[in-house]
């Protein structure tokens, strides 16, 4: 009789290639951090992602010196940079990886008759170029992965001739991207077929599935390429990504989990983790996962309707299809109170995914119990806010909010009166504006004048019920550099001016830090897979 760990021996692996931290920061505005990117890293390294594509060395400085360090740190991940057809990208992005234990280059160039016409290459010209450029990775890194953007409108013909040069030049990983998102589940899994029947070679190398979700087909497209023979898919966390976003990891990883018997396929992933670190790439990316979303949304494990709570209370298998801790979430989530003590509080605190020292407990312990007081349970979503405010805190505040007291109404003016500390000094204002919101960012500008544009504003309940926290995600603009600030309190207009602030101290650091302009990528939002 065979056991389940030889089934699982015997399935094919699919290797998952994270692009988080390179085409998921490309969604406007969801520029991360130096140190956010490390973490996310280190996260998805310990989560046991086989490939993270750490960034586009060659778009910035910033994004150079974040590939380099992640390869220097990585225990486990093959490290992988991505670089455009020419030597000068290939070159630069090697420069980045090589510190990794196990370094890829991944190079790409536009294949479809239309991205043809951007550089005005013929068809031989470009087949000459990615030969070079291939021959070229190749030289410098062992793992070389290339790819044909816009790969599904291609001509079948064009794209076999140039993956076979591909892999001739010494390419060991021949990603296939869905670029705009325009194929559908069996039309991926037919030309993934076609490519291994026609292409020399192809049963030498692994195929990789790249699907953007413009259609809502990127999971399918994805599954479907595997089940047809590919054996690597590219995707982010929480479906970050270009437009309507890429493959979410999530849901791959789950799909095949769950469905294992139809797709027999095994991954190394650590699904327990997956909740932690979809948390925290909506946290630092300033990108909130929809309350219905797959696997990791807020709802995903909720039941309201009286026939499902009743059926759960019965069997959880009669509407849920797998369970919530192999996500990562608690089977019960207990609240704390005022009177919860420290111990309580690190074990939930554990119970989250959150390791802390003593001093940082102490600092999350004084909030919890000023929260407590204002409400009567403090549930597991309020403590990962006072988590993220503690995290933000952290960081190096030239200002913070001191007082704050705004009158609004249907005929009082909308006025707010604000005390500022601005490198340790305290200045105070009053400021007008349409609504309360808008006075408490006058009055932010006119203690500490800026010259910035408000992308976002969001406000969102952490909990149920008129105590509830808010939310609030500020992104601000200024010459190019992006800064997401985030803040929760009980009072959404104290959280709008927290995170107001703290978008505005983000913004001050990174200016400080180089040149004008050093975190504004060089690279076209079109020039990527």
């Amino acid at each position: 009789m065979t056991n389940a760990s030889d089934t699982a021996s015997q399935q094919d692996r699919v290797v998952i290639f994270d692009t988080t931290l390179r085409d998921g920061e490309q969604s406007p505005g969801a520029t991360m951090t130096h140190d956010e990117k490390l973490e996310i890293a280190e996260m998805l390294d310990d989560m046991g992602v086989d490939i993270i594509e750490a960034g586009f060395p060659i778009a910035s400085e910033g994004d150079f010196k974040a590939v380099s360090e992640i390869a220097e740190r990585s225990k486990n991940s093959v490290i992988c940079g991505l670089s455009r057809a020419n030597f000068k990208d290939i070159d630069r992005c090697f420069e980045a990886v090589k510190h990794a234990a196990q370094p890829r280059i991944h190079t790409f160039i536009g294949t479809s008759p239309l991205h043809r016409e951007i550089p005005g290459l013929s068809m031989d010209e470009m087949a000459d170029k990615i030969h070079e450029t291939v021959s070229h990775a190749r030289n410098l890194c062992d793992n070389v992965q290339w790819s044909p953007m816009d790969a599904t409108r291609t001509e079948e013909d064009y794209l076999c001739r140039v993956i076979e040069i591909a892999i001739k030049a010494g390419a060991t990983t021949i990603n296939i991207p869905d670029t705009v998102g325009y194929t559908a589940p069996r039309e991926s899994a037919e030309l993934i077929k076609m490519l291994l029947e026609r292409v020399p070679g192809a049963d030498e190398i692994v195929f990789a599935t790249h699907c953007h979700n413009d259609l809502g087909m990127a999971t399918a497209n994805s599954l479907a390429a595997v089940e047809a023979g590919a054996r690597q898919i590219e995707c982010t966390i929480n479906g970050l990504g270009e437009r309507a976003g890429n493959t979410a990891l999530e849901e791959v990883v789950m799909a095949l989990k769950v469905r294992n018997d139809i797709m027999p396929f095994t991954t190394g992933i650590d699904s327990r983790r997956l909740m932690q670190i979809s948390r925290r790439v909506a946290t630092v990316s300033g990108f909130p996962v929809q309350y219905n979303k797959a696997i990791v949304g807020k709802n995903a494990f909720a039941h309201e309707s009286g026939i499902h709570q009743d059926g759960m209370l019965k069997n959880a298998e009669t509407f849920e299809i797998m369970r919530p801790e192999d996500v990562g979430l608690s089977g019960t989530s207990l609240p704390l109170g005022k009177h919860s003590g420290r111990a309580a509080l690190r074990a939930k605190l554990a119970e989250l995914g959150f390791d802390v020292g003593d001093n940082q407990l102490k600092d999350v312990f004084v909030r919890f119990k000023a929260l407590a007081d204002r409400k009567k349970e403090v549930h597991d979503d309020d403590v990962l806010a006072l988590m993220r405010d503690s995290a933000s805190e952290a960081e190096h505040e030239a200002i913070q909010v001191k007082f704050l007291r705004v009158i609004c109404g249907t005929e009082a003016p909308q006025s707010a009166d604000l005390t500022l500390t601005v490198d340790g000094v305290d200045q105070q204002t009053t400021a007008t504006g349409d609504g309360p919101v808008d006075a408490v960012f006058n009055a932010v500008k006119a203690i500490f004048p800026h010259d910035v544009n408000l992308q976002l504003y969001q406000v969102h309940a952490v909990t149920e019920g008129t105590d509830a926290q808010a939310t609030v995600s500020v992104r601000l603009e200024e010459e190019g550099r992006i800064a997401t600030g985030q803040a929760a309190d009980t009072d959404t207009v104290v959280a709008s001016a927290k995170a107001y602030v703290n978008a505005l101290n983000r913004l001050i650091v990174r200016r400080e830090k180089g040149a004008p302009g050093e975190d504004v990528k060089t690279i076209s939002m079109t020039d990527s897979v």
